[in-house]
C-alpha cells in the first residue's frame, strides 16, 4: 500500500497516528536543522518535517528533494506550533520517520501552483504538468460532479443512455466535417458527427422516447474561446411531445443543476423572449440580462434633421449606459475607436450626455435640446447617463450596439461570473437569406419543425415562417438549444425545396432518414446542451479550455501531441490518397 492517507485528509483528530502519505513535492525549505516539506496530491498539500534528531537516512534523502519528484512518506501526526488558516491541513504536520523517493523530477517549465508563471502555449504544450495545478483539477471535479450530476436527473425522469457512431456519411449543410478516408471503400469517406442529429432521430423512429447522450462532437470551424473542433454534447431527444413539454423538464433540469452544482435556488420561472424581441431590446439572440441596458428604436425621432448620418440610415438605435455621463471625452472617443474596429464595424458613434444641468451631444447643431431630451427618454435615460446611438442597416446596427453594450457593462462591472440570469429565447426565424449564395439556410437545421401558423408562408413568404425552435441562454451565452422535428414526410420535402434541395439531392443526403419516416414517425422533439460551455459558466470562467482535460489551442492544434502532423507514404497509399503541395 502506498498510502494510507491522501493528501488533504488529515486534521487535528489524526494526530498521534502514524501515517503513510505519497505524492508530489510543492516546495521544500531547508532551515538548516529542520526541513519543511510540502506533500501534494489532486485532493490537497500536508506539510512534512523532518527533524535535527530525525533519522540520518531520513534527512539524507529529503536533501535529495526538488520540486515534483515523486514521494512516499511515513511519519507521525503531530499538532502544528503556527497554524495555517489557509489550508485545510493546516494544524497537522507529519514528522518523518521515512522518505521513499519513487520518482525523481526534473525542474518543471512553470510553476505549479494556484497562480502559474508560464503562458497558455507552454502550459499547453505541458497540459499534464498544468492538470497538477489546484484550479485545472477543481475545474476537472467540477465537471465531474456535473456529470454525474445530468445522469442522476435523465435517468430519473426515464431517459435512456444510448450511443451512437463516431462514424458517419457525410451531411455538408452547416459547419465543415471532419472526414475520415475509409481503407476498405477506397475514395469513399466517413464523417465525424457535428452532433448525433439524425441518429437521434431515428432512435425516436426506433421507439426509443427519452433518449439522452454525453457525447463528443466535432466541427472544422474557426476557435475562439468557448469553441473547440471537438467538444462534449449533453444530446437529448423525446417522443410525443410539444415544445412546452419539453422547455417545462429541461427547465426542471437546470434548475437541479444550479441547485446541486452551486446551491442557487431559482424558484421562479425562467424568462421567456421571442427571438425578435431578443434582438431589438439586446441585439443578440443570447442576451446578457445581468444588467439593464435596453435599445430603443429612435429612427423617427431620428429622421429629418438634416443629419445625414441618420437621414440616410434604415435603422437608428441606441441605449442609456447607466451613470455614464461622468465619462470624459477620452472614454468616449475610446467607445467611439472601440465600435470602428474590424471585428464591430460601425463607421461612427453619436452619443448625448444627460445631466442635472442640462444635455449635451455630438450632434446639437443638428438637434434641438427638446429634441435631444425627446431623444433621452425614449431611451430611458435619466441624469448622470450617457447616451449611444449607432444607425444603419437594422439587424447590422443592432449587433454592433450590442458589442458596445456589453464593453460598457465589463468598464462598469457588471458581468458578475457569480450571478447567473438565464432564459429561454423562442420564436426564431426559420430561415437565413445568404446574400453570396442567393438562398435560404435553415437557422437551426433542415429537420426543425415550423410553427403550425406559419406553413402556409412556407412557398410565398419563407423569409417570415418561424421555427419551433428554442434556445437556452445564461449570461449572454447560448448554452443549449433544439426544436420540435419535422415527423410528416411531405412537410419534409416542402422544407427541403425551400432550402433549394432538388428531390435527388435530399435523397443523396437524407435518404435514410426520409425512407425511415415512411415507417411510422412519432412527433419529437429534443435538443442539445453544450456540456463545456456549461461547465465554463458555472466554473466562471470565459474559456471552455479550462474545462477540457487535454484541448487544441486557437490553431486547432494540439501543441502537447504537435498535431495534426504528416503521415507515412505507406499511409497514404493504403488510403488510396495523394497530396497536393501546399505553399504557406
Amino acid at each position: 500500500m502506498y498510502r494510507s492517507n491522501t493528501c488533504g485528509e488529515l486534521r487535528a483528530t489524526n494526530v498521534g497516528q502514524t501515517v503513510t502519505l505519497a505524492g508530489w513535492v510543492q516546495k521544500v525549505r531547508n532551515l538548516g536543522a529542520m526541513t519543511f516539506i510540502d506533500l501534494r496530491d489532486r485532493y490537497g498539500i500536508t506539510q512534512i518535517v523532518v527533524e535535527e534528531h530525525s533519522d540520518e537516512a531520513t534527512k539524507a534523502e529529503a536533501a535529495k528533494l526538488g520540486r515534483e519528484c515523486v514521494v512516499q512518506v511515513t511519519g507521525k501526526v503531530i499538532e502544528r506550533e503556527s497554524k495555517n488558516s489557509k489550508m485545510a491541513t493546516g494544524d497537522i504536520e507529519v514528522v518523518a520517520e521515512k522518505i521513499n523517493i519513487l520518482n525523481q523530477a526534473v525542474i518543471p517549465p512553470f510553476t505549479i501552483e494556484e497562480n502559474s508563471d508560464g503562458g497558455d502555449d507552454l502550459r499547453m504544450k505541458y497540459r499534464y504538468l498544468d492538470l497538477r495545478r489546484p484550479p485545472l483539477q477543481r475545474n476537472m471535479i467540477l465537471r465531474h460532479k456535473m456529470a454525474q450530476e445530468i445522469r442522476k436527473f435523465l435517468d430519473s425522469e426515464g431517459f435512456l443512455e444510448i450511443e451512437t457512431p463516431y462514424l458517419i456519411k457525410s451531411t455538408p449543410e452547416g459547419a465543415r466535417d471532419f472526414v475520415v478516408p475509409s481503407r476498405m471503400n477506397p475514395n469513399e469517406f466517413y464523417a465525424l458527427p457535428q452532433s448525433p442529429q439524425t441518429l437521434k432521430q431515428l432512435l425516436m423512429v426506433s421507439g426509443y422516447d427519452r433518449y439522452f447522450q454525453i457525447v463528443r462532437c466535432f466541427r472544422d470551424e474557426d476557435l475562439r474561446a468557448d469553441r473547440q473542433p471537438e467538444f462534449t454534447q449533453i444530446d437529448c431527444e423525446m417522443s410525443f411531445v410539444e415544445q412546452e413539454d419539453i422547455l417545462e423538464i429541461f427547465e426542471r433540469w437546470a434548475k437541479h443543476m444550479f441547485k446541486s452544482v452551486l446551491d442557487i435556488d431559482f424558484t421562479e420561472p425562467f424568462r421567456r423572449m421571442p427571438w425578435s424581441e431578443a434582438m431589438e431590446k439586446y441585439g443578440s439572440d443570447k442576451p446578457d440580462l445581468r444588467f439593464g441596458m435596453e435599445f430603443s428604436d429612435i429612427t423617427d425621432l431620428a429622421h429629418g434633421h438634416n443629419f445625414s448620418v441618420f437621414d440616410d440610415a434604415e435603422y437608428v438605435v441606441g441605449f442609456a449606459a447607466t451613470g455614464c455621463a461622468s465619462y470624459t471625452r477620452k472614454q468616449i472617443d475610446a467607445l467611439t475607436d472601440y465600435v470602428k474596429r474590424p471585428q464591430v464595424g460601425a463607421k461612427g458613434l453619436v452619443w448625448i450626455r444627460v445631466e442635472e444641468g442640462g444635455i449635451k451631444s455630438s450632434i446639437d447643431k443638428f438637434f434641438s435640446a427638446e429634441e435631444l431630451q425627446a431623444i433621452a427618454e425614449r431611451l430611458g435615460a435619466k441624469a448622470g447617463d450617457l447616451c449611444l446611438i449607432l444607425c444603419g442597416k437594422k439587424y447590422k446596427a443592432l449587433t454592433q450596439l450590442c458589442a458596445l453594450r456589453l464593453e460598457v457593462a465589463e468598464q462598469l462591472g457588471l458581468r458578475d461570473p457569480k450571478k447567473f440570469a438565464p432564459l429561454w429565447v423562442v420564436d426564431f426565424p426559420m430561415f437565413e437569406w445568404d446574400e453570396e449564395t442567393e438562398r435560404f439556410y435553415a437557422k437551426h437545421h433542415p429537420f426543425t419543425s415550423p410553427k403550425p401558423e406559419d406553413i402556409d408562408k412556407l412557398e410565398s413568404d419563407p423569409g417570415a415562417v418561424r421555427a419551433n425552435a428554442y434556445d437556452f441562454v445564461c449570461n449572454g451565452t447560448e448554452i443549449g438549444g433544439g426544436s420540435i422535428r419535422i415527423h410528416d414526410p411531405k412537410l419534409q420535402s416542402l422544407i427541403f425545396k425551400c432550402l433549394g434541395f432538388t428531390p435527388e439531392q435530399a435523397e443523396a443526403q437524407f435518404g435514410f432518414l426520409i425512407n425511415a419516416f415512411r415507417y411510422g414517425a412519432p412527433p419529437h422533439g429534443g435538443l442539445a446542451f453544450g456540456f463545456d460551455r456549461l461547465c465554463s459558466l458555472f466554473g466562471g470562467v470565459d474559456s471552455i479550455r479550462d474545462f477540457i482535460a487535454f484541448p487544441k489551442n486557437n490553431a486547432g492544434r494540439d501543441v502537447m501531441l504537435d498535431g495534426p502532423s504528416p503521415i507515412d507514404q505507406a499511409q497514404l497509399d493504403e488510403l488510396y490518397l495523394s497530396l497536393i503541395p501546399f505553399e504557406k
